[in-house]
């Protein structure tokens, strides 16, 4: 049997272990990339392992997230980021240059290597042919030090795509298709592999956009092969030279397979508040809709917007609602300004927005109260968006643009298909990368403004752990529930500030109770239901749990990314032995787990006092990550290991 373009790759950089699905792997790490909201904390872990350089092929560092700057915070830490990137041989990619993502995909992404990001939208640069990995800031921190990133040997989901794409139907009404199939959740240590002959139909930044979305459905990461397409688009970046084939071998295995015809596509809407939440759009159109955004990582290239420009030009966006559109990059930006789609979108009253995540992190344009948002991005949990009672529906450019205009959700098959506005993609960009600052080499001092503290250590995990369970909640706890974004964020590099947020829109007293409860010496345990964890790669939702004494996390079941962030900062990710234990546990009951040091060295489950009953737990971890709990969290294991 041969090998898919998972295992062709994974084999290329396989460091440790064995490709074994399910079995513990490490790869080596050609790229990396961080954002401005997580890169702050990434790289002041990365200054703490004293490496005077990185030691990857390219390491970039964006800033796109937090650029309103409304006080002196984020100024600072971009400045920051630039002095350190400075003097560590990191790129660094200007506020105003474009989403890391979309950056990432013009100028630097490479068939056939592998890309790990602070971010969990990463798989992004599956839609070139790579191995691209969300993961926590501190995970990043040691590829850039030359270390392997952990994994378990994934599982391979063929999804075949066949025929072609109709017109008014896109790539988002794909990747929409198969969350209504897979659902966000049950698919943890699974890589989506796309093949078949309508691959061949698809653009690179239509196959973005599908491994974009393909985060939510809680996969490690998607990709698409590296063929003749691929090879266009490098071209057309002026990249040409890094282009290689990445194709599956005839006969390559795969776990399960899952078949589309593209020509059956339909238009499709994620409906609050899940993006697996999935609708056909004929079976709601009508609905009265009050704002529409379009952009975010998932959809902002340049045929996406040329697309929007074609559908408004000459007509005006109904009065009744608020359109925004956010470019994904200074290039993207830069070519529908000077092909005139820019002024087309402008005439017809769309408000344009900088570069940047926006919107789609709560960073600006909030809908009003209780108010409808038809949006192109990836997530729409709720509060998401700034507006608690807001109901925010996922869908394709295309979609919103006709929405927009007609101030209802609109079926864009209901249009002409011979008014289609087919957008080819150009024989070549505009390239400027003058807002990417190459690392110089030389040595400058670097800024660290008051809002920028130290990364956070734990101390060695204690045989014996007695507090509280603190808070009880249900299924698909976001890392949004956790940690709040939007203005939020201001303080993603003050872990004492930020952590008095935690689960700031769920239940506020909880930061006052568990730091009462620290002050006493006593512990914090957290009970959650189904996929908790889901959501962006924030390490800081474990982070700042951990900072006000939280040791535990009990759940029905963990998402990848903030599983291993729990691990990585010495809290124990717990699962049920029998869910129905579940039932048995309220918040406030006080909890005892002793003799953990030998229990966690072991294989058995953890027995632990709650309540006065005795439940029992899976440590679901590694024989790597029980010893990284052991000595209290990544960082020390690493500083450890590297001394």
């Amino acid at each position: 049997m041969g090998d898919n373009v998972v295992y062709k790759i994974l084999k290329d950089h396989l460091v440790e272990g064995e490709l074994i699905p399910g079995s513990e792997i490490g790869i080596r790490i050609d790229q990396t990339l961080t954002q401005d909201a997580t890169g702050t904390m990434a790289y002041l872990q990365f200054e703490a392992m004293d490496i005077p350089r990185v030691r990857t092929e390219v390491s970039v560092s964006y800033v796109d997230h937090n650029t309103l700057q409304t006080g002196f915070e984020n100024p600072d830490d971009h400045r920051y980021l630039q002095t350190m990137n400075s003097n560590y041989g990191i790129h660094y990619s200007r506020a105003g240059n474009g989403i890391c993502h979309q950056v990432h995909l013009e100028r630097f992404g490479r068939p056939g290597a592998t890309l790990l990001g602070s971010d969990s939208h990463t798989p992004t640069g599956g839609g070139i042919g790579m191995i691209a990995i969300g993961a926590g800031g501190l995970d990043v921190a040691v590829a850039m030090g030359g270390g392997p990133f952990f994994l378990a040997c994934p599982r391979v989901v063929n999804v075949r795509l066949a025929g072609r794409l109709r017109p008014w139907a896109s790539a988002k009404d794909v990747i929409l298709q198969v969350l209504s199939i897979l659902t966000t959740r049950g698919n943890v240590g699974t890589m989506i592999e796309y093949t078949g002959p309508g691959v061949a139909t698809l653009t690179v930044p239509e196959r973005a956009t599908i491994t974009n979305m393909g985060a939510e459905l809680g996969v490690t990461t998607s990709v698409f092969p590296s063929d003749d397409s691929t090879r266009g688009f490098l071209r057309a970046q002026g990249r040409e030279e890094v282009w290689r084939e990445v194709l599956p071998d005839p006969g390559a295995g795969y776990e399960r397979t899952i078949e589309i015809d593209l020509a059956k596509i339909e238009p499709m809407i994620a409906c609050p508040h899940s993006p697996d939440n999935i609708r056909k759009i004929s079976e709601l159109k009508g609905m009265k809709i009050d704002q529409v955004a379009i952009g975010s990582c998932t959809n902002s290239s340049y045929r996406d917007l040329a697309v929007v420009a074609a559908i408004l030009k000459g007509r005006t966006v109904h009065p009744d609602l608020s359109l925004v559109i956010a470019p994904g990059s200074r290039q993207v930006f830069e070519m529908i300004a000077r092909d005139g789609s820019l002024a087309d979108m402008i005439a017809a009253g769309a408000r344009i927005m900088e570069s940047a995540c926006g919107f789609c992190i709560g960073a600006g344009q909030a809908p009003q109260t209780g108010g409808v948002s038809l949006r192109t991005n990836n997530r729409n949990f709720e509060g998401r968006s700034g507006t608690g009672s807001a109901q925010v529906y996922l869908v394709s450019p295309e979609s919103a643009a006709l929405s927009a205009l007609a101030g209802e959700l609109v079926d864009p098959l209901d249009m002409k298909a011979d008014v289609y506005p087919a957008v080819a993609g150009p024989t070549s960009f505009i390239i400027d990368d003058s807002m990417i600052i190459a690392p110089s080499g030389k040595t400058t001092p670097i800024f660290r403004g008051p809002n920028i503290g130290d990364p956070p250590y734990t101390g060695p995990l204690a045989d014996a752990i007695r507090g509280v369970v603190q808070l009880k909640l249900g299924d698909k706890i976001t890392t949004d529930h956790i940690m709040p974004a939007g203005a939020r964020l201001i303080y993603r590099s003050n872990i004492p500030k930020y952590a008095e947020y935690v689960f700031e829109n769920v239940d506020p007293a909880f930061p006052a109770r568990a730091l009462e409860a620290k002050a006493r010496g006593r512990y914090t345990a957290i009970l959650g239901g189904h996929s908790y964890g889901q959501g962006s790669s924030r390490e800081h939702a474990a982070i700042c749990p951990m900072y006000l004494g939280v040791r535990i996390v009990m759940a029905k079941s963990f998402e990848r990314i903030h599983a291993a962030n729990l691990v990585n900062f010495g809290v124990l990710p717990l699962v049920f032995a029998n869910e129905n234990d579940y039932e048995l546990i309220e918040q406030g009951q006080e909890f005892e787990a002793t003799g953990l040091l030998s229990l966690i060295a072991g294989e058995g489950r953890l027995g632990i006092r709650i309540g006065g009953k005795e439940l029992e737990f899976e440590l679901q971890a590694t024989r790597r990550q029980r010893e990284i709990l052991v000595e209290g969290g990544l960082l020390n294991y690493t500083r450890s290991r590297m001394q």
